[in-house]
This record gives C-alpha cells, structure tokens and sequence, in this order.
C-alpha cells in the first residue's frame, strides 16, 4: 500500500469515526423530531400510567409533537421494562417506572420475563415523585385496625391481602410487616394496582397494600379504610393515619418513587434536555394540585441522583428477597 493510499484510508477513517460521535450530538440537537413513546409496564389506571399520561401531556404541549403512552403489561411489569432495556438509546422510547424496577430481576426466575440489570441497562433521566404505601381493609372485611388484622390471620379469618404484583413495593412490605408482626398471610397478585382495587372495593380481597392516589375516593366514600403507613413518620397527606413504628411494629417501611429512564447509552444532550423538562413540568401548580390528590410529592433532581436511588435500592431489595426467599409464581 502506496504512502498516499494509506494517508486516504486513514482520512477516511478518521471522518467515520468523527461522523459516529458526532450522530448523537446532531439527533440530540433536533429532539424530538418525531413522536415520542413512553412505556408504562403496568395496565392502564394505576399511578404510574396516570403519571406517565400527565407527563406525556405536558412534554408533548412543549415540544410541539406527540408523546404516546403505550401499556406493556405482564410479569410483574418486567415485560415492559425489558422492552425499553432493548430499545434504540435516541430518546424516542422512553419507560416511566415505579421501584419495582429495581426489585423484579431479584424475583422473577431467569428467563421468565426480567431479563434486564436495574442498573446497567437504563439510563437514568429524572426522580418524578414519591409515594407512601398504605394498609387498607375492605368495607366488607370489617377490620378496622392492624391489631384486627395481626389477630384475624392468627385466627384464620383473615387469609390473603391483594398486592399489584410479586414483587412489587407492597409484596416487600407484606413480608416485612409479617415477620414484625409473627403472621403469615397469603398474596393475591394481580396484574396491576387497578384491577387489585376493584376487587377489593367489591369484597372479593380484605387487604391490600396500596399507594393512596388510586382509593382516595373509596376512603372518603367509607368502602375501604385506611389502617397503618409504612414511613418513619405520618404521611401529610393522610395525617390520621399512624405508622406501622406507632403500632409497635418495628422495620416495616417501604416506600414508592415514579422515575423517567430511557435505554442504556441515550445521548447526555438527550438526558439532559429531558430531565429540565421533567423537573420544570412535576413543579406546575396544576401537576403540584394532582400529585398530591395522588398523594405523590414531587421531587425531582438529577440523573445522577436517579442512579445512586437505583443502586440502593437494587442492593437493599435483592437482601430482602433472599433473606425471605420471595419469589414470583
């Protein structure tokens, strides 16, 4: 190979690989040029898919193109999940997620639907909110307490709570109540919180462990009871409630946080131009007015902030899974 031919293929080289790095910066100045996808891993009507549809509202009003929600739901919401995990990294397919995120791989069996790294194979765009998980009876039931419940699962009048999912938050905070309170009770997973819901409002569950946006209307109407709030202190949106901690029963705490992530490798200028857009829309006073009624506070922060969120969580959950051998059936 002549002098000149090798000085040809190595400028030619050079520009390719100028052209590769240069590709996302170019997709990332356009952002968004074409409608935008945001996967909800979970039925229509929980929070998470109601948030999503807030959020694709107010980003599709300020770009100026679509944003659509789509559900993929199933396997405890690693269906969806995985689907974003393979997606292209160019911000167009997008996954709003609750922390289930970060607890299913630990779960499911390999090869049953979480087949993605809570970690490795998103990339962290922004934290939307947090939620307070509650204990709520049925109307039917007629348990009014968590002393009442402790003592009609010992009895056997009590025998399955509903829970959105094998390893959900509330699947977590079922076991963790059982061991402080010396119970055993039996989960009916369903495929979301909003058919969990239905059922109990209609008798057909005693219990669930529920975030409070979904039955808020059921506790004023009086056709389910709130009983006990797995945070260290009282939640502001339902004051009257006491913690587990007040009952007497010690390391029950399990909370809830909504986030956007996008597929490993999505571009900084992408996730940057995101994350501002998050963090100015969550601080609307008309998306302020409907988190709380969700009872959800809005914290937003940056991706970095979302990544050390995930990794603690992906550390503490998988302790807790194996420590009371949870699995998904």
């Amino acid at each position: 190979m002549s002098m000149i031919d090798l000085a040809r293929r190595t400028t030619l080289a050079a520009i390719a690989a100028a052209a590769s790095f240069a590709t996302p910066a170019a997709t990332a100045a356009g952002y968004p040029d074409k409608p935008v996808k945001i996967i909800v891993a979970y039925p229509a009507g929980g929070d998470t898919d109601v948030l999503a549809r807030w959020i694709g509202e107010k980003l599709g009003a300020r770009w100026g193109q679509p944003v659509v929600v789509e559900n993929r739901s199933g396997a405890a919401g690693s269906i969806g999940s995985a689907y974003v995990a393979r997606a292209a990294a160019d911000g167009y397919t997008l996954l709003l997620a609750p922390n289930t995120l970060a607890i299913v791989p630990h779960v499911l069996k390999p090869g049953t639907g979480a087949d993605y790294d809570a970690q490795a194979d998103f990339t962290p765009i922004a934290e939307i909110g947090t939620q307070s998980l509650f204990l709520a009876s049925s109307q039917q039931s007629g348990v009014k307490s968590v002393k009442e419940v402790v003592a009609g699962v010992k009895a056997g009048t009590l025998q399955s709570y509903a829970s959105p999912g094998a390893g959900s938050p509330m699947h977590i905070l079922a076991e963790l109540f059982d061991k402080a309170a010396g119970t055993r009770i039996n989960q009916i997973p369903y495929r979301g919180s909003a058919p969990a819901i239905v059922d109990l409002v209609g008798g057909q569950v005693p219990l669930m462990y529920t975030t409070l946006g979904p039955i808020t209307s059921y506790v004023a109407n009086g056709k389910l009871r709130l009983l006990a709030v797995a945070d260290p202190q009282r939640s502001p949106f339902a004051p009257e409630v006491p913690t587990f901690a007040e009952l007497g029963y010690k390391n029950v705490e399990v909370g809830a946080w909504q986030a956007l992530l996008g597929p490993r490798g999505l571009p900084a200028e992408v996730v940057q131009k995101l994350n501002a857009a998050v963090n100015e829309i969550i601080r609307m006073p008309d998306i302020v007015s409907r988190a709380a009624v969700m009872g959800l506070t809005p914290t937003g922060g940056a991706p970095e902030a979302l990544a050390r969120r995930i990794a603690a969580e992906d550390t503490r959950y998988a302790r807790i899974i194996k420590e009371f051998g949870i699995q998904a059936n």
